[in-house]
């Protein structure tokens, strides 16, 4: 099954090549990803493809006029919901990404300037949604955030289909470190745990220091998980974390 994104901006090939490379274009080209940019600028009627306005009231800055909003949305009919990049939307984190793959598809408006008129807001979007507390020059940077959080947790997207079951906020957690070769560098020696062969004891490591991990960097997520419960303090005692 295919999941549907359409992404309204006016730098569509800013969008398209972002979503090109690595993993998010192998799932295009493979089918489980169909990603649709559009420009705002396709229902415009003058020769400039003018998509804003100085708003009402005077001020700094430009505004996105409703007439090429909603010209290039209805002649597309995208799916719905159709959220619009704002500061003030839901923030974007990953169970909204798993909600949103398993949703069937949704579309994203990238707003540019000052913003957007009010009336595109109540009006024509479903919802608006944040990458988080920055500012950015427009919406179309969040945009290949929310696409390849969320592609890559689409069937057929990752070339290992249980890499998403074991990875930071999969279980309320940060993930565990990772290590490779060399098994020692410069002195800096890999975990002897890891070289084993022992793989229960690998897994309740890697368990212990995903807790001491989240403790440590994000206390919030332990606190949302209730507290650290008996079960978890025993791993953390068989390793002294």
């Amino acid at each position: 099954m295919s999941l549907r994104i359409d992404v309204f901006t006016i730098f569509p090939e800013m969008v398209d090549a972002g979503a090109r490379e690595s993993v998010i274009g192998r799932g295009r080209r493979d089918g489980h990803l169909d990603l649709r940019v559009h420009d705002l600028r396709s229902t415009t009627t003058d020769v400039h493809g003018t998509v804003d306005d100085a708003p009402f009231g005077g001020g700094a800055g430009m505004v996105m006029m409703p007439e090429p909003l909603f010209g290039a949305v209805e002649a597309v009919e995208p799916p719905r919901p159709l959220f619009y990049l704002s500061p003030a939307g839901r923030t974007f984190d990953q169970p909204m990404a798993h909600e949103l793959a398993e949703s069937g598809g949704f579309s994203l408006l990238c707003g540019r300037y000052e913003g957007i008129d009010e009336r595109v807001r109540e009006h024509l979007v479903d919802g608006e949604v944040s990458v988080g507390d920055v500012v950015l020059a427009g919406g179309e940077v969040g945009a290949l955030l929310i696409i390849e959080a969320v592609g890559r947790l689409v069937p057929g997207v990752l070339g290992n289909a249980t890499s998403t079951d074991d990875e930071s906020f999969a279980d309320g957690l940060l993930e565990y470190p990772h290590y490779t070769r060399p098994a020692d560098f410069r002195g800096w020696s890999v975990p002897d745990v890891l070289r084993s062969g022992d793989h229960a004891k690998v897994a309740r490591w890697r368990r212990a220091q995903a807790l001491r991990r989240t403790m440590a960097r994000r206390p919030d997520m332990i606190e949302a998980r209730g507290g650290i419960g008996p079960a978890d303090q025993k791993l953390l005692d068989e390793f002294d974390l």
